[in-house]
């Protein structure tokens, strides 16, 4: 049971608040803590709560009934108290972060939710339905350890080219690493200067090109501007030598000459997405050190380029963890392998293991409910493998070390790679509740790059905050022209404006692309034929197990 448990949650076991973390804690702050808690704890058997604790997993009816209502009251106060002394402990950055994950995981999984027994919605539904859910349950737990992972939504539902991923385009190059798309023109004229875009190779392309109401690429379509599009290969057993210099040169660098000579432009524009902006910056870099000058201007969403604040993401990354990335994965050691896009699909769920995990577990397994359909989770749920080198390099270089804002330290594809020397004018998004790219990381960009920048900072979090379509009537931006080297300066002087970001990325991304000239009809060219229709083969390939 236990090697099946790691199967669908990962390695990873979250350790206890232990008694030499108890001594970091202050004492005087510890006795208010303890007294605090007591005083909690006296008013919840005497009745005597002013006001119930509120908490969305016990909003329904069942549990303010009887017994469930007493026992879920005590898990909230149990939970805060042990969140308060996580806080309370004095220790460096990096080891307070780790304490406060392990203690949410343990909070998390030790939710009376979570169990059968403690559950009063999954007992009433096990009733109801004669035992039929728990039935569907089992079998719900049974497919979900044949794929590893637990099922956020109906995989059923979606088919990638079907009714997910449809914009008209094709395939006009491909090489071992990645495929590039050419999107079909919607209007009559379109700006002269292409747009290139480069989602992260961690995950599939079409979060861009979800289905038509939400699709970027489709609005950008709309707004008169030429769309292409990296499609990575998903990386398979002939790829683990696979390293970063291959991401930025036969990647990136590739992408932008293959759309500069088929649509004949001198210059051409450029988007990177998450770790695709970390590569993006690499490759402009490296141009611009060479004295090469084809990009116009360069979109950064949600990315790092200065990798001082990692968020929750650094309680998994230390030098040992890395260290041992490399002997068994990177190549290092003498042998180099695949990482598991299940396990990195894993890891970034137990970042919100309230949201991302536990929920599931209780709707999947406890209540034998089919997943809900959601194109997003669909796509989240798309697992993508990693060249272990390629990983392992940037966890070292960047995440560890953060050694690519220092000039001329790295050196990508032989070439000293110094951000400063991109003079591009950029336009840099960040997710104000992205907690993969916190967004003060994401500004850091604007005090490395020598263009002209414009920093903007949307409501949300990494995903739900930039896939945003104006239709939506959704969420807020803030802006603001200056750009402070402290990034509270910056926010306390924005303006927060209603709604998507994206018409005033429209407007921005206009001003860099040149006149209207009358749309092509044809796709490709003639050095560059159609390969196939778009979204291509590589994007249909399924990870492969590791």
């Amino acid at each position: 049971m236990y090697d099946q448990a790691k199967t669908l949650f990962g390695n990873w076991v979250p350790p206890k608040l232990s008694s030499l973390d108890m001594a970091l804690i202050p004492p005087k702050k510890l006795n208010e803590i303890e007294q605090q808690y007591a005083k909690d704890v006296f008013q919840l058997w005497s009745g005597q709560l002013e006001k119930p604790l509120e908490d969305n997993r016990f909003k329904g009816k069942a549990w303010h009934e009887g017994w469930s209502s007493l026992l879920y009251q005590l898990y909230l106060i149990n939970s805060n108290h042990l969140t308060s002394l996580a806080n309370a402990v004095e220790a460096e950055p990096k080891v307070k972060n780790k304490i406060m994950f392990a203690t949410e995981q343990v909070i998390s999984s030790l939710s009376p939710t979570n169990f059968l027994a403690t559950n009063p919605e999954a007992i009433q539904e096990l009733i109801k339905t004669n035992g039929q859910s728990l039935t569907n349950g089992l079998q719900n737990i049974l497919s979900d350890l044949q794929t590893g992972k637990i099922s956020q939504t109906d995989t059923t539902a979606f088919e990638v080219g079907k009714n997910i991923a449809v914009s008209e385009g094709a395939v006009i190059f491909q090489n071992p690493l990645f495929q590039l798309i050419q999107y079909k023109p919607t209007t009559s004229m379109v700006y002269e200067k292409p747009f290139l875009m480069v989602p992260p190779c961690i995950n599939k392309f079409y979060i861009l090109d979800l289905q038509p109401q939400t699709s970027m690429v489709q609005y950008l379509l709309a707004q008169g501007f030429t769309v292409y599009m990296v499609s990575w290969k998903n990386p398979d057993q002939e790829m683990t030598h696979i390293t970063w210099d291959d991401y930025v040169g036969q990647g990136v660098i590739e992408a932008i000459r293959v759309t500069v000579e088929n649509s004949q432009q001198a210059q051409i524009n450029l988007l990177g997405f998450c770790v695709g902006g970390t590569l993006v910056g690499n490759a402009v870099a490296i141009l611009a050190a060479k004295d090469i000058h084809p990009i116009a201007s360069m979109t950064l969403l949600t990315s790092f380029l200065d990798f001082s604040d990692t968020g929750q993401l650094d309680v998994f990354i230390d030098e040992s963890m890395v260290e041992l990335r490399e002997q068994t994965i990177g190549g290092i050691g003498g042998s180099s392998a695949l990482l598991s896009g299940v396990e990195l699909a894993n890891t970034f769920s137990f970042l919100r293991p309230n949201d991302l995990v536990w929920n599931y577990f209780v709707s999947n397994y406890l209540l034998g409910k089919t997943p809900p359909t959601f194109d997003l989770l669909f796509w989240n749920g798309d697992s993508t493998n990693l060249p272990g080198p390629m990983y392992t390099y940037y966890l070292r270089h960047m995440y560890l070390n953060n050694e690519l804002k220092i000039p001329n330290r790295l050196k990508v594809c032989g070439t000293p790679v110094d951000l400063s020397k991109i003079s591009c004018p950029t336009y840099i998004y960040a997710s104000k509740e992205d907690h993969i790219v916190p967004w003060k990381s994401a500004y850091g960009s604007t005090q490395i790059l020598s263009g002209q920048n414009r920093f903007v900072l949307g409501a949300s979090g990494h995903i739900a905050g930039v896939i945003n379509p104006p239709e939506k009537k959704k969420r807020n931006y803030w802006t603001f022209n200056k750009l402070p080297k402290n990034p509270n300066t910056w926010f306390e002087n924005a303006k927060s404006i209603d709604g998507s970001w994206w018409p005033d990325f429209s407007h921005w991304l206009g001003a860099q692309s040149g006149k209207k000239i009358k749309a092509k009809s044809i796709l490709g060219s003639t050095k560059y034929r159609v390969i196939e229709p778009a979204p291509g083969k590589y994007v249909k390939e399924k990870a492969v197990k590791v």
